[in-house]
């Protein structure tokens, strides 16, 4: 249950700064273009690899920092984190052509599920 907790506090640490970006960004460069979303995605995924690194080379950090950091924090300001780093880690084992399926996969499937319950609900109202 302590895990539970140690997440749920990060997510919402992550969630609020997400926020920060997403009113923050558009102030500065426009509506135009999903800056604040990509931003997000960008900032998250650097900073997983930042944390990654870290924890892999130094071997320090308790399994809740790892938790609280990655899982929580940079789960609730962004997912694509993990994504990036699950891509980047099966290129680093040798697996180009798994990497590039799951990232293919991962991208139009999540666009493609979108699509299907923007119908679903619209074919409902």
């Amino acid at each position: 249950m302590k895990n539970y907790i140690i997440v749920f506090a990060g997510c919402g640490i992550g969630g609020a700064l997400r926020h920060c970006v997403n009113v923050w960004v558009p102030r500065v460069a426009g509506t135009n273009f999903p800056f604040h979303t990509l931003t997000v995605n960008v900032l998250g995924s650097f900073a997983m690899g930042v944390l990654a690194a870290y924890f892999g080379l130094k071997a320090e950090g308790s399994q809740a920092w790892r938790l609280f950091l990655a899982t929580g924090v940079l789960g609730g300001f962004t997912t694509f984190s993990a994504f990036s780093l699950d891509t980047a880690l099966l290129f680093e084992r040798g697996t180009a052509g798994i990497a590039i399926t799951y990232a293919l996969v991962s991208v139009l499937a999540s666009i493609g599920g979108l699509v299907l319950g923007l119908q679903l609900v619209r074919s409902l109202a």
